[in-house]
């Protein structure tokens, strides 16, 4: 399982990818092997601003269907919309093409409450 050093994580299995007051957001590795295969993603809240641990959107995978919530409270700008032909990128590379939604950070204090790599392995027990 990879776990990149660069970013936070939560203890709902999303990664956090900081860039200024910008934030990318998917679901980690762990998150993406539980689930299985993913066949849909759906994220409406384009434009929106969510509450940190609100609920942005949903995946579904062939097993479940699981909700996505926010790390930080924040706007989403951009949702990927390379997941709507081909979800599958969750699985396949879930911290790189496989990305979820842009964000713009409305605190970024909230994001030193995040997970250090080494917290959230210890929390899956990796």
């Amino acid at each position: 399982m990879n776990f990149p050093s660069e970013l936070k994580y939560t203890k709902d299995h999303e990664w956090v990818r900081i860039e200024g007051n910008t934030a990318y957001i998917g679901i980690t590795d762990f998150a993406q092997h539980e689930l299985g295969d993913i066949v849909y993603i759906d994220i409406n809240t384009i434009g929106e601003h969510v509450a940190k641990e609100g609920i942005f959107g949903t995946v579904e995978a062939v097993k479940t269907v699981s909700d996505l919530f926010m790390p930080v409270r924040g706007q989403v700008l951009e949702v990927n919309a390379a997941l709507d032909a081909n979800p599958e990128l969750v699985n396949s590379d879930p911290f790189g093409d496989g990305w979820m939604v842009k964000i713009t950070v409305s605190d970024t204090k909230e994001l030193e409450e995040l997970l250090s790599v080494e917290k959230y392995k210890a929390l899956i027990g990796a």
